[in-house]
């Protein structure tokens, strides 16, 4: 299918509205779970009728259980196995009854902010293979119009402090406490996997951000391996070349053996614009992108894909184990919400001795180690230092996946020795993956010798040491 743009998350009321939500009506729900208080709330802005299920007493304590649930008349109420949201609600009911109080914030926003008519178009083209991000972006809708300002403003008016929020969903987190509701803590909701199900929730793990630990769950259920034996795969010379060639200069210099690898468009383009995600490599490539992650101890992205792509930097498509994640971040940018933080191998974040250290503190709380290195001249993490700091601690070759600025700097530093370009047949004119601006000249960018030039898929991939 094609790849097509990221489009925003989440869809605000329009500005110039003074934004209200009253609660209309309340009644005792008795259900098989306890007793609860269904609360009705209207609004200002829209026709939608909005709810919240309350055990307990909630108004001013801190730490509330809340899951926001958006309605899924197929899931919640037909028990359809299309999805996940069913069981989500069963078991955030589940989970407040045994605590004993809480709240399930019941937003009227089916299929993802597109309503159900066109969910079940949406559906239709999913079984003709369309992911479900991309059937909605061909009904001419966002992949995901949902609003979470009436969830805020419900908790608002229940007088909630604080929440310990049952979600995968990093966009909510970020949207209630963009309207002041605390959230300090991220309670997971695994799903069942099935056969059904199994294809929408890669999408939502590997285009939607959703914090899904979906490895070895999806696997049994075609009965295959999740690759190809490696023989069978038109780049396996290049990538044993390129292992052989990372091996012997680690061995020779005690420095990791750095290799670019990224995809654009025929234009060269990695984005449409900056800081939104693209997908531009089809299956082929990217499971050739996983395999050759799997041939480098590390991986390493600037702060600016990891804020764009929250990407997980895992081995999925290929065999092989997971490369220790690295991110460049000279100010300790890093969401405390990234899936890299959640992911079982710790992420090692590059900083300046300038980046704050309550900073510092609050990444390492969630496990990250933090890697202060020199900085530049103009304050960014100096990659030369940087790659010396990674020499000390056994790491013999790393994986530069990008974006721009970092793909730039390692270039005009002549810091990587061997390059893997996956340039796929579309045009984007956007965002370019080299910014020569960035570069004193043009002529201090190295080229590659003798390129090899490899299809896989509809994709071409150009390999080659750097010069």
């Amino acid at each position: 299918m094609s790849a097509l743009p990221r489009p925003h998350a989440t869809q605000r009321p329009r500005s110039h509205v003074h934004l209200q939500m009253t609660q209309t009506a309340a009644a005792r729900i008795p259900t098989p779970d306890g007793e609860f208080h269904l609360l009705h709330f209207q609004n200002n802005w829209d026709s939608k009728e909005h709810l919240a299920l309350v055990m307990g007493d909630v108004s001013q304590h801190d730490g509330v259980l809340v899951r926001v649930h958006s309605e899924c008349f197929t899931g919640d109420v037909l028990g359809s196995q299309r999805c996940d949201c069913g069981e989500q609600l069963a078991n955030a009911i589940q989970s407040i009854a045994a605590e004993g109080s809480g709240v399930v914030v019941y937003l009227r926003q089916e299929g993802r902010g597109i309503g159900l008519a066109e969910k079940l178009r949406a559906y239709n083209l999913q079984d003709q293979g369309y992911d479900t991000v991309d059937a909605n972006l061909l009904l001419g809708h966002g992949a995901d119009e949902r609003d979470y300002t009436p969830a805020a403003l419900i908790l608002q008016q229940l007088k909630v402090r604080s929440v310990r929020l049952l979600t995968n969903n990093p966009a909510k987190i970020e949207s209630l406490e963009s309207h002041g509701i605390s959230v300090i803590a991220r309670l997971p909701m695994q799903p069942t996997v099935n056969r059904q199900n199994a294809d929408y929730l890669r999408a939502k793990a590997d285009r939607m951000r959703h914090l899904l630990d979906l490895n070895g769950h999806l696997d049994h259920l075609h009965g295959e391996p999740k690759a190809p034996p490696m023989a069978a795969l038109p780049y396996a010379g290049a990538l044993h070349s390129l292992a052989q060639q990372a091996e012997a200069h680690s061995h020779a210099t005690n420095r990791p053996f750095v290799t670019l690898s990224y995809a654009q468009s025929l234009d060269g383009c990695v984005a449409a614009q900056p800081g939104q995600r693209l997908d531009i490599s089809a299956a082929e490539a990217l499971a050739m992108t996983h395999a050759l992650r799997a041939v480098h101890d590390g991986i390493l992205v600037g702060i600016g894909t990891a804020l764009a792509d929250d990407p997980s930097l895992t081995v999925r498509l290929a065999t092989g184990s997971n490369p220790q994640p690295i991110v460049v971040d000279s100010h300790l940018r890093l969401p405390l919400t990234a899936r890299l933080l959640q992911m079982p191998r710790s992420v090692w974040i590059a900083t300046t001795p300038a980046a704050p250290v309550e900073r510092q503190r609050a990444l390492e709380a969630t496990g990250a180690r933090i890697l202060r290195v020199p900085a530049t001249a103009d304050g960014q993490v100096d990659l030369t230092a940087f790659l010396r700091c990674l020499g000390t601690k056994g790491l013999r070759s790393l994986m530069v996946e990008g974006g721009p600025s970092i793909l730039t700097s390692f270039l005009a530093a002549r810091l990587a020795h061997y390059t893997v370009v996956t340039v796929a047949p579309f045009f984007v004119g956007g965002v370019h993956a080299v910014n020569p601006t960035a570069t004193p000249s043009q002529t201090n960018l190295p080229r590659i010798d003798n390129p090899q030039v490899i299809q896989v898929g509809p994709d071409v991939t150009i390999w080659g040491a750097l010069a």
